[in-house]
């Protein structure tokens, strides 16, 4: 077996193994969302905004405590603002209906 056999092989594995991350990933972020569209509801009922930087913060301070990489914390955060903006968005929508 050659070694460019070998390296395929090992990038095909990669990608199988990213494409399982990938779809477990859309489920766990469809299960964030219907969480937060139940906030959204709560908050619709106490008269709160969807948004809440001060939240959004303890989010943020959380998510980059448990980061280890290999991931800096810029890229995190990019990743959860881009989370928390669908989020509202969603709320949003949801709250319309």
């Amino acid at each position: 077996m050659s070694a460019d056999s070998d390296i395929r092989r090992s990038i095909e594995n990669a990608r199988d193994v990213i494409d399982e991350i990938d779809l477990e990933l859309v489920r766990l972020l469809n299960s964030r969302a219907e969480r937060a569209a139940e906030i959204g509801r709560a908050k619709q009922g106490l008269g709160q905004a969807i948004y809440q930087p001060d939240r959004e913060e303890v989010i943020f301070e959380r998510v980059l405590g448990a980061n280890r990489g290999p991931l800096d914390d810029e890229a995190i955060r990019r990743l959860f603002e881009r989370i928390l903006d669908e989020a509202r968005r969603f709320e949003r929508l949801k709250n319309q209906t």
